[in-house]
């Protein structure tokens, strides 16, 4: 029989694809799987739609098997239906319909059932919160999904049956050291971490579950959670960690440092700098002759050796960056083309696009660094496929994302920092980006109209200039006069001129205003990526404004209170770190390319003058 569940609060939909609900109100699921704490189903108005996971009661009626699959000590699939389960319910209550005053006491207080906005069952979309269900890390957190374009599709030769389990030296393999630093598999110098102010220190199976106090006690009140699990404040983890549910084993290497630098908090600096060229890109072919795909060499000077990736390799990484690093801004990369893929033009713009990827990325002090982009840059695909497929994997198994990411930033000792004074630079950064935007859009619209001018419009009045010289020089012949030979010859070099000069103008983009474009769509990029990482903050100091409350009403201790505050001080020191680093190498990119624009403007008039000046010459011996 279809599910169904019983609404226990009243909720109003506030976003698309979202339905209200009504107290006592019969709904039909469309699965019994919960998506990151939220239902899907539909309501007794007929609307579809998802619905919080905690504001129902799952009906769900004994199925037929076994005696020991349905007695009384089965274990129930959800946390909050008792073992026994539920007798089946009509469709729709009847209108006399009032349900006994315990009806629903397995999952509420005695005498008192909690307001929805603070309700959550155990184990309701929360990797930490105990309950049947938990969601992977990867759903909880929403990671990065590659698109799958007709560009560099994936075959995928990387793909086998192994996983980083059964690899040595992976993450995941059961190897967990003890809380002093030590392990059995012998990996020193990792550690333990956790938020958790009731984690039991005397076991590792596990965080003890949270403690119900009384509803008067001063501890009894909790910073509610957001309604919206699908906001980047839930998804990137910042929830999570701030209240204090974030626990993982952390390496030395894995350790992120934020310092005090001459203008506020920045990313440590990275003590061993690189750059990395790309070049060769080369048309090559697998499956005998069925694949074709672009190569090119990437040569760190790190390392001084040469490696070859495709975009789909370099779509990897990104994917696998901008899902472990929710407030570091990670650079887009060129855009996809299903058709004109091997096309000189297209293959050499995405490589200059490429180019100016590796160039933010290498310049990082933190993305730099990490271990997924040092495989990427050192590895050998060609040559060693295991050690790369084993350093993939890896990757995709980090147990270092969503919450447990936070736990590896290192933020300056005793530093406090004002939150007012934080929410301030806040939002002026905001409004920078939003104005940044605009002006960086409307300068892309107006050189790119500027170029197809160029390359059309002008190149085609200067030769029409150029034409007409020469059919004046062409009437002059008819003349046939010996003294005028000069002149004729000296007014068709001038047409010549102005033709050259068209040409000279249809080529010129690609000289100064296309590199100029090339700089814009990067940075717009980096300007899509900041509203998550200021909305992560921006809830970090949310929930300290919502904790400050409750002390002073005197419904929280002030000891919880000051973590959560601890916490969220750690989102803003790094998240004032990324924005220190974006106006350098914002800085850094802009004075660099107006340079290199106004140097191939000064050119390109120098090459109109001299052709200008040569057929000034030209009259001279008329």
């Amino acid at each position: 029989m279809a599910l169904r569940a019983r609404a226990l609060y009243d909720f109003r939909s506030e976003n698309p694809g979202e339905i209200s609900l009504r107290e006592h109100e019969v709904l039909s699921l469309c699965s019994e799987q919960d998506i990151e704490g939220w239902l899907e189903g539909i309501n007794s108005r007929g609307d579809r739609g998802l619905f919080p996971a905690s504001y129902v009661q799952v009906i769900r009626a004994p199925e037929p098997g076994p005696a020991g699959d349905s007695g009384p000590g089965a274990p129930a699939r959800y946390a909050n239906v008792p073992p026994g389960g539920f007798e089946p319910l009509p469709a729709a209550p009847p209108a006399s319909f009032k349900p006994p005053p315990d009806a629903f006491q397995p999952l509420l207080q005695p005498q008192q059932a909690p307001p929805p906005s603070t309700f959550q069952p155990p184990g309701a979309g929360f990797p930490y919160g105990g309950g049947a269900l938990q969601p992977s890390p990867q759903q909880l957190y929403g990671g990065y999904q590659a698109s799958q374009g007709s560009d560099d599709d994936w075959d995928d030769e990387w793909d086998d049956s192994s996983t980083v389990a059964d690899e040595p030296g992976a993450l995941g393999s059961g190897a967990y050291p003890d809380f002093d630093g030590s392990s059995s598999a012998g990996a020193a110098g990792r550690y333990r971490l956790s938020t958790r102010s009731d984690l039991s220190l005397g076991s590792r199976g596990g965080s003890a579950p949270p403690q119900h106090h009384p509803s008067g006690a001063k501890s009894s009140a909790t910073v509610s959670r957001n309604l919206n699990r699908f906001s980047t404040f839930v998804k990137s983890g910042g929830e999570a960690f701030v209240l204090g549910e974030a626990s993982g084993f952390v390496k030395d290497g894995d350790k992120l440092c934020v310092v005090l630098g001459p203008y506020g908090p920045e990313w440590q600096e990275n003590p061993y700098p690189f750059q990395c060229t790309i070049d060769d890109p080369t048309k090559q072919t697998k499956f005998k002759g069925m694949k074709s795909y672009i190569s090119y060499k990437l040569v760190p000077t790190h390392t001084q050796v040469p490696v070859h990736r495709r975009y789909k390799h370099f779509d990897w990484l990104y994917a696998r960056l901008a899902e472990k690093f929710p407030v570091i801004s990670v650079p887009h990369l060129p855009e996809k083309q299903a058709t004109g893929r091997f096309e000189e033009d297209f293959i050499s713009k995405r490589r200059k696009g490429l180019i100016w990827w590796m160039n933010h990325m290498a310049s990082h002090p933190v993305l730099a660094q990490c271990d997924v982009f040092q495989h990427f840059l050192t590895c050998p695909s060609s040559t060693d496929e295991k050690a790369w497929k084993q350093g993939k994997r890896k990757a995709e198994k980090d147990e270092m994302v969503g919450a447990n990411f936070f736990l590896t930033l290192s933020t300056p000792p005793a530093a406090a920092l004002d939150l007012q004074e934080v929410e301030s630079k806040i939002d002026g950064f905001k409004s920078f980006t939003k104005k940044m935007d605009d002006s960086a859009l409307q300068l892309n619209h107006t050189a790119n109209e500027f170029a197809r001018k160029q390359v059309t419009g002008f190149k085609k009045e200067y030769q029409k200039v150029g034409q007409s010289f020469r059919g004046l020089s062409q009437a002059f012949e008819l003349d046939q006069q010996a003294f005028s030979v000069g002149l004729n010859q000296a007014i068709a070099f001038t047409g010549d001129a102005y033709d050259a000069i068209g040409e000279l103008f249809a080529e010129q983009p690609r000289q100064d205003l296309d590199p100029v474009m090339d700089l814009l769509a990067l940075y717009q990029g980096h300007l899509a990526n900041f509203p998550d990482i200021i909305h992560v903050q921006k809830g970090a100091l949310t929930k300290v404004k919502e904790s400050r409350r409750h002390v002073e009403e005197g419904k929280m201790e002030i000891q919880k209170a000051d973590g959560i505050q601890d916490r969220c001080n750690t989102i803003s020191f790094a998240t004032l770190a990324e924005i220190h680093h974006f106006h350098q190498i914002r800085v850094r990119d802009f004075k660099s390319q107006m340079q290199h624009f106004l140097q191939q403007q000064i050119i390109f008039f120098q090459k109109v003058t001299q052709k200008l000046e040569e057929a000034l010459h030209k009259y001279d011996s008329v």
